[in-house]
């Protein structure tokens, strides 16, 4: 999907240089990707004190448990 965008020449050259892309849209790409990522991130980390932790679980024997 073509999209125009307004971005800052200097800025979007500094990101290309920086991540060692060769073309701006790779750029974006990874920047969008990495933006998702650290927000997704962020979600998982509202979660600690909000999940109830029962000292008797033993994740080791769950792991060993054949499936």
């Amino acid at each position: 999907m073509p999209t125009n965008l307004a971005i800052d020449d200097k800025l979007i050259e500094t990101a290309r240089q920086v991540g060692g892309h060769k073309t701006k849209k790779d750029a974006v790409t990874a920047a969008l990707s990495q933006y998702i990522a650290r927000h997704k991130q962020l979600e998982i980390l509202s979660l600690f004190g909000a999940i109830d932790f029962d000292p008797k679980y033993d994740y080791k024997a769950e792991r060993r448990k054949k499936r």
